[in-house]
């Protein structure tokens, strides 16, 4: 929800029963800005919700000692969130002595719903209705368009999107989409080969053609948030999404990277070694996507059976080859991987920390992880988040 009254949705009717979800101490996407004064509306409604978002149902005067601001403030802002039906009153909470039993109020986590979209699948594009708590509530998924036909893809998802509308129950925030290729903060996607998009301006032209609030992000950069908000990442890391291609998303300090050519994160096509290697789509050879997708990986593991191990060994030494020059530049804490499990958990990881350590200074980055995800459907998770943060502030 932004603070404009223009582009705030509908209000709910009614709160059909409370979610008791919370999640961990709130963090949320440091900006680089200082607050001026002219900004501090902005600022302080951000700042309640976010506390609302991760903490969970609290009184009045609870949020104003968690937040700083003044109990006038809060009494203020929350009765603008009520009347525009983000926020609501839970009851009381029940109390030992006298006094006045405060009210408890939380975000109405019920009362409206985000539409999330993956367009990085390697045959179907892959939708979802998701609650406020990133929960997917419907799934939908059409079939991805043959070869690089631009038109084609954009007229499938859509379809897609339609589909989502309809199937959802509650006023929608807005829709998030993660895509693969570059992808300006505007939505414009400035290149997606297998998509056929070169300056394709997804945001605004999907914005028109739904009526709703449009997101579009890279897909390891939408995953990257999902894994920030809702899983167990750090203030320093990076994320790297592995499936059709090869991708990652970064967040240092808090703050999202995006790079001076909005192309921070692009690790696929960065060649890992200087004696050849498998042919890329790009074109050139020993890319590491061309070591590391899971297409290539499923189909080495189909021809040489018996090579398993040496495959995926390999694979994780190319991937901790890459990583480490970026590690050490931006001092991370971890690495995250975002992939399936049969192939990337074990074998594959073990070695890439192998080789991260042996390349990185000795006694300064030992303790640097690289893990799994425990997170399902990270992408439509993460198009949740960019609605969340662009009309709330959460994140």
């Amino acid at each position: 929800m932004s603070a404009s009254d223009e582009s705030r949705p509908a209000t709910t009717a009614e709160y059909v029963g409370g979610n008791s979800h919370a999640f961990g101490p709130g963090r949320h996407l440091r900006s680089r800005s200082k607050v001026l004064p002219e900004h501090a509306r902005g600022h302080n409604r951000a700042l309640v919700l976010q506390t609302l978002y991760h903490a969970g149902a609290m009184s009045r005067a609870d949020l104003s000692r968690e937040t700083g601001l003044t109990r006038v403030t809060i009494s203020d802002l929350v009765a603008e969130f009520i009347a525009d039906g983000i926020v609501i009153e839970m009851g009381v909470r029940e109390t030992v002595g006298p006094g006045k039993p405060p009210i408890l109020i939380d975000i109405d986590r019920v009362g409206h719903q985000i539409i999330g979209i993956d367009l990085s699948g390697p045959s179907a594009f892959v939708g979802a209705v998701l609650s406020l708590d990133g929960d997917v509530l419907e799934r939908r998924e059409v079939a991805r368009p043959e070869g690089p036909d631009g038109d084609a893809v954009y007229a499938a998802i859509v379809e897609l999107a339609r589909q989502l509308v309809a199937a959802s129950t509650q006023p929608l925030l807005g829709a998030g989409i993660g895509t693969p290729g570059v992808v300006r903060p505007d939505g414009l996607v400035l290149s997606s080969p297998n998509l056929g998009w070169t300056n394709f301006p997804l945001e605004a032209k999907l914005s028109a053609d739904l009526d709703l609030p449009v997101l579009a992000r890279n897909d390891a950069n939408a995953a990257v948030l999902a894994e920030y908000t809702f899983g167990d990442a750090k203030a320093d890391f990076m994320l790297i999404k592995i499936g059709r291609g090869v991708g990652a998303g970064l967040i240092t300090g808090s703050q999202p990277l995006l790079g001076s050519r909005f192309a921070a994160g692009e690790i696929g096509h960065v060649v890992v070694g200087t004696d050849g290697g498998p042919r890329c789509a790009c074109g050139k050879d020993g890319c590491l996507e061309a070591w590391l997708s899971v297409s290539r990986l499923r189909d080495a593991l189909t021809d040489e059976p018996t090579a398993r191990d040496e495959i995926l060994r390999d694979a994780g030494t190319r991937m901790g080859i890459a990583i480490a020059p970026i590690v050490a530049a931006l001092d991370l804490s971890e690495v995250v991987v975002s992939g399936p499990a049969d192939l990337l958990d074990g074998i594959l990881i073990d070695s890439a920390i192998e080789t991260l350590h042996a390349r990185t200074l000795e006694g300064v980055f030992e303790d640097t992880l690289i893990r799994l995800t425990r997170q399902e459907d990270i992408v439509l998770r993460g198009a949740a988040v960019m609605v969340l943060s662009a009309q709330l502030g959460v994140s």
